[in-house]
């Protein structure tokens, strides 16, 4: 073992388009995670702005423990 550690899945937010969907779960004050999902609205070497339905949430980078690309939310049913 060389004691290199992975990458961090934040790295992947620095090269994502702005504008593409993704989830981002990262730790909240108390140690638990939570999910942001929506699309990317901006990303710098501190933070990502993720649009979700409560608003813009500003995720510090060093608290993000995943990240991926997700397909576009579905349209809705017709009732």
């Amino acid at each position: 073992m060389t004691g290199a550690r992975e990458p961090s899945p934040a790295i992947d937010l620095l090269a994502t388009p702005i504008g593409t969907r993704v989830v981002v779960r990262y730790l909240i004050d108390d140690g638990r995670a939570t999910d942001a999902l929506g699309p990317l609205r901006s990303v710098n070497e501190s933070h990502a702005v993720i649009d979700t339905k409560r608003g813009l949430e500003s995720v510090p980078l060093d608290r993000v423990i995943a990240a991926k690309e997700v397909p576009p939310a579905p349209k809705p049913r017709p009732r």
